[in-house]
């Protein structure tokens, strides 16, 4: 088990250290930003969605390896998936991320996003692996084109 521990820690400091899509998107129509006032976490994300699909992704912000590392990996699972789909995905990482999930099998389904299992042993921790995932609720169920705030406080 201490191999796979390693392995999922390695993925995150490779996403936390060189970020996917940390870009605007000029033509988003959802974008969302969050903060986390405990730690000072600061995310906003940019989505383009066409035909209930989400075409592109990207984000901008700053924060912790594992803030970080969660917007990276958020942007590349969602892309190329329903909006139902996205909002299935954040209703089971933030189940991982809480601990709520365990069963290895619905791990599986959740994919390379499994490596943040570990979070839940570390409550401070939960708020900046979340983040961008709250950002996201927001930025795909309110009114295209505006860019509500969320906090984690």
């Amino acid at each position: 088990m201490s191999d796979l521990r390693e392995l999922y820690q390695e993925m995150i400091l490779d996403h936390g250290r060189a970020p996917r899509n940390l870009r605007a998107i000029e033509d988003a129509d959802h974008t969302a930003e969050g903060f986390n006032p405990l730690c000072g976490d600061r995310v906003k994300l940019y989505l383009r969605v066409a035909g209930g699909v989400v075409v592109d992704a990207g984000f901008e912000g700053s924060g912790c390896a594992i803030s970080t590392a969660s917007a990276s990996m958020l942007t590349e699972v969602v892309v190329g998936k329903r909006v139902e789909e996205v909002d299935e995905l954040r209703r089971r990482f933030r189940g991982l991320v809480t601990g709520e999930v365990r069963d290895a099998s619905r791990l599986e389904e959740l994919g390379k996003l499994a490596v943040f299992s570990g979070v839940c042993a570390f409550p401070n921790r939960i708020k900046c692996a979340s983040l961008v995932w709250h950002a996201l609720e927001s930025a795909l169920h309110s009114e295209a084109g505006a860019a509500p705030a969320v906090s984690t406080e």
